[in-house]
């Protein structure tokens, strides 16, 4: 049936996700302020009225972006939280690892920043990305460290403060790449800077007297 569709078919088929990719290059670029319409077209390849064919605002634009681009990505998060057998320090890293390699490594990085510094000027956004991303990624965090500390692994800690520990130097080595990283560049490479954080991290959660117990 694929071999037998129209081309032009399937190019118009293909435009809503041209018309995000090129959106969230622009959003992280210039800003949310910054991109207009007629150049997230023209970055796709296409007129401003096609691009009104599939999205009527800047704002259905950018939502469409992160529920195309980040919300499957929490959703296979919680499939494998609710399906993992491994020990809870590995089931932490390959969170940390997948949320590296589909958004931390691409333009969805970029977002965070983005987020931090529109949310006064469109509360709405802010409202969406909170209830769409930041609260799913924290519930992902909180049923990982409720198992380590239900199981044994995890010594047991104030459980919403981890998740603020956890989340901030990765926050902070996103937001430092948009924006001090532009121009100073960094000091750090991620792949590194991710694996000490996860070391920390895992030093500070793991119950010593269990930890010295397997030794």
């Amino acid at each position: 049936m694929e071999a037998l569709t129209h081309p032009r078919q399937r190019r118009k088929e293909a435009r809503p996700a041209e018309l995000m990719a090129a959106a969230l290059e622009l959003f992280v670029e210039k800003g949310f302020v910054g991109t207009r319409l007629e150049d997230v077209a023209a970055r796709a390849g296409v007129s401003k009225g096609t691009l009104y064919l599939y999205f009527d605002s800047k704002e259905a634009l950018f939502k469409a972006v992160i529920q195309e681009g980040i919300v499957p990505l929490l959703e296979e998060g919680a499939g494998l939280v609710d399906r993992f057998e491994g020990s809870t320090a590995d089931l932490l890293r390959a969170l940390i690892g997948e949320w590296w390699q589909r958004i931390g490594n691409t333009h969805l990085a970029g977002v965070p920043k983005l987020m931090i510094s529109e949310a006064g000027n469109f509360p709405e956004l802010a409202i969406y990305y909170n209830d769409t991303v930041i609260v799913p990624g924290r519930d992902l965090m909180r049923r990982t460290l409720q198992r380590g500390i239900a199981s044994g692994e995890f010594r047991g800690v104030d459980v919403e403060t981890a998740i603020d520990v956890i989340f901030a130097p990765v926050l902070m080595m996103l937001i430092w790449r948009y924006s001090m990283g532009a121009c100073c560049g960094t000091s750090h490479d991620p792949e590194a800077y991710l694996k000490t954080h996860f070391d920390l991290t895992l030093g500070g959660l793991l119950d010593p007297d269990r930890t010295r117990t397997a030794r």
